[in-house]
């Protein structure tokens, strides 16, 4: 009754929606004008992604033969041919409000021009800046039958180049060269100026193209073209023939260095000769092109939103504040905190240092035995290895899941897992045919009463950098159940054992999806009788159809159901007799949602849970995900604030139409911004501005003996 094509939209689509809505940050007026700047280059750096690993997926299907309809009905082609369209319309957008926030910097004395618009003295500065600078770094590549056409890596940024040279008869002898933007150098150059009230910036590929004469002495410049290619970046790992995983994902990477071209982005006077030489060249075709208004790669900006001296046009400064919870106990052991009660952390708006911290305590007490953790995702220089090696110097056991296999994180994940093995700790590289995507820590201690299990469990990666962008959340607790089901993971996930039955954990992908159809069918139940039926969902992607199905049913029923799904979302709301019960907004703002919340009314015995899953076919069949109820009332409590809350906002959510448009709600007269009421709520809660969260950490941490 619910697998009607109409009732669905596309994966791609929904996610190009999700990607204009970020960019449209980029003209809310109300946010500082560099984070709009920022939002624009967010855009781009997504968009980049989405060519490398979905849009190269597609190309796959249909150079292979592939014909296969997803949920909408659309096969690859279709999808293609949809894609081209909406990204043509979306880069003509980054394009205008890109020179909108652009055109509002001069009016902080800010400008970026070309260099044949600088005054004379200021010429002189650039021209010795190339030969003392540019010069030396750039290599002009010949493009003839001695000399093939050169494998250009993914994003880097070209000028195809048209030389000529006057031969003795008068005609023209003409040759095509690459010249390379070498990625190595900034792409933005100031001009040093007099004055503190005026800035001007150039950009490297028009400083090169201006002196592109040095390069090629005795020949003259007929015409050029600035170009950028996207490269397919997705792994291709056979885990079956496999013998070594991490063998396999390393050769992986090797070859997705050179993986086929799948978008050519072109921008200024797009000479047609060029323009074909090159996609013959790569091998691509004229749909593939696309031609930008401006500069290529508005990733660039990310540094340039660093300008110092200019916090006016950027966010206010915002340190996460030490945990609600331990502020109430400041002065005790934590562990002996988490003994008396369970804590619950919301990041960002609370330090994640809590985490950092708890790890790095553990490393050193001589009462621990054993820690043992799962990573997915980690920053290059994390604290948290560093204590989980020194954690195995000093005698523990200490056992860590890397996933090698997360995605554009692989190269790091293998440099830490081998720094971790090398110092003793038990690495598994992950498991065949699942990414283990759930994020628990277990710390065994040896105490007076016994051996005491202290979990961690959160929705977010173990990476302290994220932690301060994105919104996630996590529990500490010591409760044996909690415990008993932690040591129970870790065997399955490290050894040979069939699946234990959980006390309290829902794992993906033994039995997560069925408690969530039990979860919703429970709600349908108590529409059916005539009581109140309630679910909100707090995910970044929602797009598997059995769920989906499912919730067309209970919306059918009567259940009211609000969905805050921050990107993806194939679910289509207000369809008479479908999904007419159904809401979805999307909160786009300063951090990036990621917690995956879900509270069911069951009846008024209300249930909640927290998970590292979305719900989607990937997390719920190929990956390993855990969901874990949140049973403290005060937690409860707590959570349902935070989604009341999303479902509140005014300011950065945006809702979704029946035919999957969405419409930013923007209400400057009852102005609730999620995000901003959850920074006040904590700095609310914070009593010691004097203090640094680890200076007021470090005494929770001390042992009582």
């Amino acid at each position: 009754m619910f697998s009607n094509a109409k009732y669905y939209f596309n994966r791609e689509l929904s996610w190009l929606k999700f990607n204009q809505r970020v960019l449209l940050e980029s003209i809310d007026t109300n946010t500082p004008l560099l984070e709009r700047l920022r939002f624009i280059a967010i855009a781009s750096s997504n968009l980049d992604e989405f060519f490398m690993i979905r849009v190269a997926g597609l190309r796959h299907q249909v150079v292979n033969g592939i014909v296969k309809y997803d949920a909408a009905h659309m096969d690859a082609k279709a999808q293609l041919k949809a894609i081209d369209e909406s990204v043509q319309r979306l880069v003509s957008m980054q394009s205008t409000y890109l020179k909108n926030v652009l055109s509002e910097l001069e009016s902080h004395g800010f400008y970026f021009t070309y260099p044949e618009q600088l005054d004379v003295k200021s010429k002189a500065w650039l021209r010795h800046y190339f030969e003392e600078h540019i010069y030396p770094v750039v290599t002009p590549l010949a493009v003839d039958s001695g000399h093939p056409f050169p494998f250009l890596t993914n994003h880097t940024i070209n000028a195809i180049i048209r030389i000529f040279q006057v031969l003795p008869d008068g005609t023209k002898d003409y040759k095509i060269a690459i010249l390379p933007i070498p990625s190595v150098l900034n792409r933005i150059i100031e001009i040093p100026s007099r004055s503190n009230k005026e800035h001007r910036f150039v950009y490297l590929e028009d400083v090169i193209t201006y002196y592109a004469t040095q390069f090629f002495q005795g020949y003259g410049i007929e015409d050029f073209m600035v170009f950028r290619i996207t490269r397919d970046a997705d792994l291709e790992i056979d885990e079956e023939e496999a013998t070594d995983l991490l063998s396999e994902v390393e050769a992986s990477l090797r070859r997705r260095r050179r993986g086929d071209a799948v978008r050519l982005e072109v921008c200024g006077d797009v000479k047609d000769n060029l323009l074909d030489f090159v996609l013959t060249s790569v091998e691509l075709e004229p749909k593939d092109v696309y031609r930008i208004d401006g500069h290529l790669d508005c990733r660039m900006y990310f540094d340039f939103c660093n300008y110092p001296g200019l916090d006016h046009l950027r966010y206010a400064p915002f340190e996460p504040k030490l945990p609600s919870e331990l502020v109430e106990h400041e002065g005790e052991s934590l562990f002996s905190v988490i003994g008396k009660q369970d804590l619950f952390v919301h990041h960002p708006f609370e330090s994640f240092a809590v985490v950092e911290q708890f790890i790095a305590q553990a490393a050193t007490d001589p009462d621990v035995l054993a820690i043992k953790q799962t990573l997915y995702r980690v920053s290059g220089d994390s604290p948290i290895i560093a204590s989980l090696i020194k954690a195995a110097d000093n005698g523990k056991q200490v056992t860590v899941l890397m996933e090698v296999k997360a995605r554009f994180d692989e190269e790091n994940n293998i440099h830490m897992a081998r720094r971790l093995e090398k110092a003793g700790c038990h690495v598994i590289y992950g498991l065949k045919g699942l990414k283990t995507h759930s994020k628990i820590t277990m710390v065994v201690r040896r105490e007076d009463a016994g051996i005491r299990r202290y979990v961690h469990l959160a929705t977010g990666n173990y990476n302290g950098k994220t932690a301060r962008m994105y919104t996630d959340c996590g529990i500490f607790t010591c409760n044996d159940e909690y415990g008993d089901d932690a040591s129970r993971f870790f065997n399955l996930i490290s050894g040979y054992s069939d699946p234990p039955i959980w006390n309290k954990f829902i794992v993906a992908p033994l039995n997560l999806r069925e408690k969530i159809m039990e979860l919703i069918d429970r709600e349908i139940e108590f529409a059916k009788q005539g009581e109140e039926a309630y679910i909100i969902g707090k995910m970044n992607s929602l797009l598997d159809k059995e769920v989906i199905a499912k919730l067309y049913e209970a919306s059918a029923a009567g259940v009211r159901i609000d969905l805050i799904v921050r990107g993806i979302c194939t679910l289509r709301p207000s369809i008479a007799g479908v999904s007419d019960n159904i809401t979805v907004r999307s909160v786009v703002g300063r951090f990036l949602e990621h917690h995956r919340l879900f509270y069911f009314h069951n009846g008024g015995n209300e249930s909640l849970f927290l998970s590292s899953a979305d719900w989607m076919p990937r997390n719920l069949n190929e990956r390993v995900e855990l969901m874990i109820p949140i049973e403290d009332k005060r937690h409860k409590e707590r959570v349902k604030g935070i989604l009341d809350l999303y479902l509140e906002d005014t300011l950065k959510a945006h809702i979704m139409r029946a035919d999957g448009s969405y419409r930013k709600i923007n209400d400057r007269e009852h102005p609730i911004s999620a995000q901003e009421e959850l920074m006040k709520e904590a700095i609310a809660r914070e009593h010691k501005e004097s203090m640094t969260v680890i200076e007021r950490l470090q005494p929770m941490f001390k042992m009582n003996k």
